[in-house]
């Protein structure tokens, strides 16, 4: 499918809904850091960003983890694959856990959203800090460097939760 002025759609489509009213959120910064955290990777298809509050995620962290309490971000891969342009999975964050985190780790409040955002968005594509030799937090640390204004070396909070 081309545009009208005949260029390729973006290699990710970001479905964006903001589900909460008690903080102003800027989406369509978050779904350009996610478009270029795909550009970046090499990545095509189609990501759900939910951003909503801590009730409905510790209603989920509790259903799909076993964890009664609410988490910053919740990842659900999809059945696609990073190449074929399918829907690769949803990413739901907690405004008001991201507000607390930014405080607390002398980040902004979009600053935090975008560090989230894009530690969600590599948990859909299948990396798993809590697995693996540490690649995840690699290639986070490099992305965040490379697209964040937040700073790499902070660690993210909540850094056990998926």
């Amino acid at each position: 499918m081309r545009t009208a002025r005949g260029s390729q759609p973006p290699g990710l489509e970001v479905v964006a809904v903001n589900r909460q009213r008690r903080r102003r959120v800027d989406v369509t910064r978050l779904t350009a850091v996610l478009r270029r955290a795909a550009d970046a990777l090499k990545v095509k298809g189609e990501v759900a960003l939910v951003i909503t509050g801590d009730r409905a995620l510790r209603t989920l962290n509790h259903r799909y983890r076993g964890k009664d309490k609410p988490t910053d971000v919740l990842s659900f891969p999809g059945p696609g694959l990073a190449h074929t342009g399918e829907s690769l999975g949803d990413i739901v964050i907690s405004v008001d856990t991201a507000a607390r985190n930014a405080k607390r780790l002398g980040r902004t409040l979009p600053q935090e959203l975008g560090v989230l955002a894009l530690h969600g968005f590599l948990h859909v594509l299948g990396y798993d800090h809590e697995t693996d030799d540490g690649t995840m937090d690699r290639l986070e640390r490099r992305l965040r460097k490379q697209l964040l204004a937040a700073p790499a070396a902070r660690p993210r909070a909540g850094a056990g939760a998926r």
